[in-house]
């Protein structure tokens, strides 16, 4: 289970470590793949979830337009990394440009998988979304 939002920095290779609590359900290898809805960050799934994923994905019509673009933007982004002995995961350059992330992370659980946010961004974002809030239907329809 990943939970709670973590600070942590780049090295010089581009790796991350991962929180402590968070290596014991990665496994031996994750995905890595860019954020979905014009969020500016990077999901990151242990291969189980990964693969519950894209089994519903490919359980969809490839006849219609949207399914074929969840899947280039899911699919065509992702690398699958592993993590070293000391929880170091590699972020391709590619997807670390695309999302902002140059030397922090904030990493943060969500229960069956991570994102990976420049801080500046994460912070923006949210405090958007705090400023706004989420409307009373919203919150209905998300059965909370």
């Amino acid at each position: 289970m990943f939970l709670g939002t973590h600070h942590h920095r780049l090295d010089a290779k581009g790796r991350v470590t991962v929180p402590r609590s968070f290596r014991p359900h990665l496994g031996p290898e994750v995905v890595v793949t860019q954020g979905l809805g014009g969020e500016p960050c990077l999901y990151l799934f242990p291969l189980p979830k990964w693969q519950q994923i894209i089994e519903r994905l490919e359980a969809l019509p490839l006849g219609r337009r949207e399914v074929r673009w969840a899947r280039r933007l899911l699919m065509g982004n992702a690398h699958l990394v592993a993590p070293d002995r000391l929880g170091r995961i590699l972020i391709p350059a590619p997807l670390r440009e695309a999302v902002g992330i140059e030397q922090d992370v904030l990493i943060v659980g969500l229960q069956s998988f991570i994102e990976l946010w420049a801080p500046e961004v994460w912070h923006r974002t949210r405090q958007e979304v705090l400023e706004t809030g989420l409307t009373e239907e919203q919150w209905e329809n998300l059965g909370i």
